[in-house]
């Protein structure tokens, strides 16, 4: 399920996503597009994964856009890094998941004000494209893993090929505890 050669080729740091107990027996990382309609199907899957593990989980995501069939996805990532430099990535990206029909950068700005994001600094952020290279180097990450699609996982630090369907999933992840 598992053995497919494909190995995490940077190691999940400080600098990732991450989402409960860092120190936790099961590390499972996606590889993510915010326009992506497979990561939105994933996303509710993940949430409650994560809900089921507990402290036995540590969740982290990392950028995976495919802007060529999702012109909205290298913006919405990076609008999600300029979230996290205010402390909100992980409202920020359940917003965009469950807003993936609205990402135009209208939209964007105004998830940013919802959630109470300075919107000058948001702005501009984005205009300068800051976290463009942040975004690009998480893809190219994605790229040397042997990611090809998205949503990707990684479950301590090997690729994940089975179905992310909620109870093979969970009976997969629990086989690790």
């Amino acid at each position: 399920m598992t053995d497919n050669g494909n190995d995490l080729t940077i190691p999940v740091s400080e600098s990732d996503h991450i989402q409960g107990n860092p120190d936790a027996a099961i590390v499972l990382l996606e590889y993510g597009d915010f326009e992506c309609p497979h990561c939105r199907r994933a996303y509710p899957i993940i949430q409650k994964i994560q809900r089921h593990f507990k402290d036995d989980l540590c969740f982290v995501f990392r950028s995976f856009p495919l802007t060529q069939s999702h012109p909205h996805a290298e913006h919405a990532a990076e609008a999600a890094e300029a979230a996290d430099q205010h402390g909100k990535f992980w409202e920020y990206h359940d917003c965009l998941y469950e807003k993936q029909y609205a990402l135009d950068d209208a939209s964007l700005s105004a998830y940013a004000k919802d959630l109470g994001i300075p919107l000058d600094q948001f702005e501009q952020a984005i205009a300068k494209a800051e976290f463009k290279d942040k975004v690009q180097q998480s893809f190219m990450g994605g790229v040397e893993s042997g990611v090809n699609g998205t949503p990707s996982f990684f479950v301590n630090g090997s690729r994940y090929d089975g179905s992310w369907d909620y109870e093979e999933f969970a009976e997969y992840l629990n086989s690790l505890r």
